[in-house]
């Protein structure tokens, strides 16, 4: 709160300053001693000091001794104009950083920014752009002159990732992980290439996996005699193989209306199809095939575990009685979530994706067959697996525990 009584030495203090302050305001005096600018004007009236005033009668800070209204005018645009530049960069500072945000949304690397600067160049200076992103220029100028060689290189890229999806007709549903790693596979270090660049150069080229098209429920649930406890938990890894196994019935579309079925029997160590069965009905004999069929591959399944959904296949007495036999364990998610059997299900739309490549299905059953045969064959020696790091299952089973299964009879 400003003082209401003042000192007369208060007061010729206040003058003196006033006086002996060069370019001195009645409003900037007034504010520094914490008084009203009308009580300072007063005094300095009453002592007789003249209170300097600009043009147009306000009172400011007087220009350079001597100054002509029309060296003021002069001064003050020259001023204004230096505000409106300010004002101009810091507008493009802010367009830039508004830009840039959006850029650097996908990553933050030094290839990034170099690359922003590149794509602005027409809408903003490259110097200012520069400052901002933090890059120096000469580096900038340096990694723009590799640009036409790098177009090259990916070009190049581009011809062999086209060959890799020509090669085999399965791997044309590989992605930028699979691709890159059948690039990488058998070369010298210096011919790598990382997994980054071969996206980038997929998604600029327009080049992509097959991606299944739809997506059809086959599970029919029969509320079970008995309670089968889930015993994964969605946890579909296993420390060995020939320990979990998990398995589901899949629809193979022929045409007319017609379809076949697939079951399937894969192991949870290394995502192999151990056994498998097509046929054109969905009784609990397509399922027990399955199992049958991974129980002479693996040589006994005795204490395994086989987990599946609420199908009515099997919850059926049929196949819990041959579970029983051949010393498996049997284990069910929860009834209509698909998540609970997430490897089958994903198995199966792998399976479709790969096989069909957007058809809407096979001419004939026996097409249907033999395309399911020849991509479950490679799918186990060939395809590369995420899961496995990027090897075939069987190439994953024998890398890890080449001696731990016992011998087919």
């Amino acid at each position: 709160m400003a003082r209401k009584t003042y000192s007369e030495e208060f007061r010729r203090d206040a003058v003196e300053l006033y006086r002996s302050t060069p370019g001195a305001t009645v409003v900037g005096i007034a504010g520094d001693l914490g008084i009203m600018d009308g009580t300072l004007s007063a005094w300095l009236k009453a002592a007789g000091v003249e209170v300097q005033r600009r043009p147009g009668g306000r009172s400011g800070p007087p220009g350079p001794e001597g100054e002509t209204p029309e060296q003021e005018l002069a001064r003050l645009r020259a001023r204004v104009s230096e505000l409106e530049a300010d004002q101009r960069k810091l507008n493009s500072e802010r367009d830039i950083l508004r830009a840039a945000a959006k850029y650097f949304g996908r990553g933050d690397a030094l290839v990034t920014r170099f690359q922003f600067v590149a794509d602005h160049r027409d809408a903003f200076e490259v110097k200012r752009m520069c400052q901002i992103v933090e890059v120096a220029r000469t580096s900038f100028y340096a990694w723009e002159a590799g640009a036409e060689a790098r177009a090259v290189a990916d070009e190049e890229l581009a011809a062999r990732i086209r060959a890799v999806h020509a090669e085999d007709p399965g791997n044309r549903a590989y992605g930028a992980p699979r691709v890159t790693a059948e690039l990488n596979d058998g070369a010298p270090a210096e011919a790598r290439v990382n997994h980054k660049r071969v996206a980038r150069v997929m998604a600029s080229n327009g080049i992509a996996g097959i991606r299944l098209r739809r997506r059809v429920r086959t599970t029919i649930p029969e509320p079970a005699d008995q309670q089968v406890p889930d015993l994964l938990e969605r946890n579909f890894t296993a420390d060995a193989p020939n320990r979990v196994y998990v398995g589901d019935i899949t629809y193979l579309p022929c045409g007319d209306g017609r379809n076949l079925y697939l079951a399937t029997v894969i192991d949870c160590f290394s995502r192999r199809l151990v056994g498998w069965s097509i046929a054109d009905h969905m009784r609990t004999e397509l399922v027990e095939d399955a199992l049958l069929a991974a129980h002479r591959e693996r040589g006994g399944l005795t204490g395994a575990i086989f987990h599946s959904d609420h199908g009515a296949q099997y919850t059926s007495r049929a196949y819990a009685d041959l579970c029983d036999r051949l010393g498996v364990t049997r284990s069910m998610g929860a009834v209509g979530s698909s998540a609970d059997n997430a490897l089958a299900e994903s198995f199966n739309a792998t399976l479709k994706r790969e096989t069909l490549a957007g058809a809407p299905g096979w001419d004939t059953p026996a097409q249907a067959r033999r395309a399911v045969f020849a991509w479950s064959t490679r799918y186990n020696t060939r395809r590369r697996h995420s899961a496995c790091g990027q090897i075939s299952p069987s190439a994953y089973e024998a890398r890890r525990s080449p001696a731990t299964l016992p011998t087919a009879a």
